[in-house]
């Protein structure tokens, strides 16, 4: 088994000499490739990755021009995959590379996927909110099972990872599209480690567009649920229609309440803009979509111990 692990790196200098290591020691009974894509990293990331790519021929080291995001990087590093099983890992060596010896041997009892699952989480305890706030949504919206964690560390065959990349959006979202692919999946209980060094590169602008992709660019719910709620409304609208023509026909009066009314106006204002500018940002993704917004560009990559390509004009290669 030829096995492929792509790790997108951004700004980890301190980790990714010593996560290169500790892969090809403990995935040594393994034909292994490691597949380094700097995510526009303002360290030397991007130097230590392409020396790295130079001494060793098992390592692929993909610059991109700028900062893409995580999942745009990992779907870059999908490209150059030449492996039967793919395994996809942070950067920051919480997760340790002897875990993927788990993963694979889950994934080889027939499954397509495996994603890793923690017993404790060694993120800070707002992030650890955030990741079962977005699991939790994604079992509504991706229709993911309630018992699967969708984690960053995970594995999947390489026929998977052939269908990821058929997608050309500019805003992927890796476990949305593998849901989309199969449904046939895992989880594996492996450990999670504390940071060597530095903090996580997550903050919330960063968190809130990761929902954002799996929101907006692999569900329709959101639609629906303010269509529901637009029926709803209309409908406590006519009951309270009715109760007034009821009590004018017969108090001959019409009933106070300025400021309710006016309350109610404002609430119903604001839904009525939240529901445009939800509208607005599916036209805005279908917009970029359409104009060809592309998912990464990559400056050079480094392979077998020499620049194999070295792009000059900013289009994702073939």
């Amino acid at each position: 088994m030829k096995l492929s692990v792509v790790v997108p790196v951004y700004n980890a200098e301190a980790t990714i000499a010593a996560l290169t290591k500790e892969v090809f020691r403990a995935l040594a009974a393994f034909d292994v490739e490691l597949i380094l894509v700097n995510d526009g990293s303002k360290d030397s990331s991007p130097q230590i990755a392409q020396e790295l790519a130079r001494q060793d021929q098992r390592i692929v080291a993909a610059t991109l021009r700028k900062n893409f995001g995580e999942h745009n990087a990992v779907m870059c590093g999908l490209h150059f995959v030449t492996g039967d099983v793919v395994a996809i890992i942070d950067d920051d060596l919480q997760n340790p590379p002897t875990e993927i010896i788990k993963l694979v041997a889950e994934l080889e009892k027939g499954f397509d996927v495996v994603f890793a699952q923690y017993t404790q989480k060694r993120h800070h305890p707002l992030r650890n909110l955030g990741s079962a706030f977005h699991n939790r949504v994604a079992s509504y919206l991706l229709e993911k099972p309630r018992d699967l964690y969708l984690a960053s560390f995970k594995v999947m065959r390489r026929e998977v990872a052939e269908q990821i990349i058929l997608y050309k959006g500019p805003f992927p979202y890796i476990d949305g599209l593998a849901l989309r692919v199969t449904q046939n999946l895992s989880t594996c209980v492996v450990e999670h480690r504390d940071r060597e060094a530095g903090s996580s590169n997550y903050n919330l602008r960063r968190l809130v567009r990761l929902y954002l992709a799996m929101l907006l660019n692999f569900s329709i719910l959101p639609l629906r649920a303010f269509t529901i709620f637009g029926f709803l409304l209309s409908g406590v609208a006519l009951l309270l229609v009715l109760a007034t023509l009821v009590e004018w026909v017969l108090t001959s009066t019409m009933p106070q309440g300025y400021t309710s009314l006016f309350t109610a106006l404002l609430f119903f204002s604001g839904v009525q803009i939240m529901f445009i500018g939800l509208i607005g940002e599916y036209l805005g993704r279908l917009f970029f979509s359409v104009n060809g917004t592309p998912q990464w560009v990559v400056k050079s990559v480094i392979r077998k111990g020499a620049i194999v390509r070295k792009m000059t004009v900013e289009s994702q290669p073939e």
